[in-house]
């Protein structure tokens, strides 16, 4: 069982920069892949950012690459997710999750957390 809380989120101007943090509950944190996902007004949750394991492997939609950096510290069972250069169209509910694998992180993540609002101004 891993419960997930997200923080971090907030308003920003456009060009500007936050970063996310998600502390996760649970002995065995360091053996989920973790990542973000967004939601829009009226659009369907999308995949943003995720990370192994291990933290050797990450990967991105091609919406943030080069902007958005997911990283984790397993000794403090926090995954963040750092976003630079944002734009409007970052503007979203942003969730964590996690999932015993990659595939499995990306398609239909067994766990979620409540979500943290970022609200980029133009």
């Amino acid at each position: 069982q891993v419960q997930l809380v997200e923080s971090g989120g907030g308003l920003v101007q456009a060009g500007g920069s936050l970063r996310l943090s998600c502390a996760a509950s649970g002995r065995t944190f360091s053996s989920y892949a973790m990542g973000w996902f967004r939601q829009a007004p009226g659009k369907e949750r999308e995949f943003v950012a995720g990370i192994t394991w291990t933290g050797g492997g990450t990967y991105y939609a091609d919406s943030v690459k080069g902007r958005f950096t997911i990283s984790r510290d397993n000794a403090k069972n926090t995954v963040y997710l750092q976003m630079n250069s944002l734009k409007p169209e970052d503007t979203a509910v942003y969730y964590c999750a996690a999932d015993r694998d990659d595939y499995g992180l990306r398609t239909k993540p067994g766990y979620w957390g409540q979500g943290t609002q970022v609200t980029v101004s133009g």
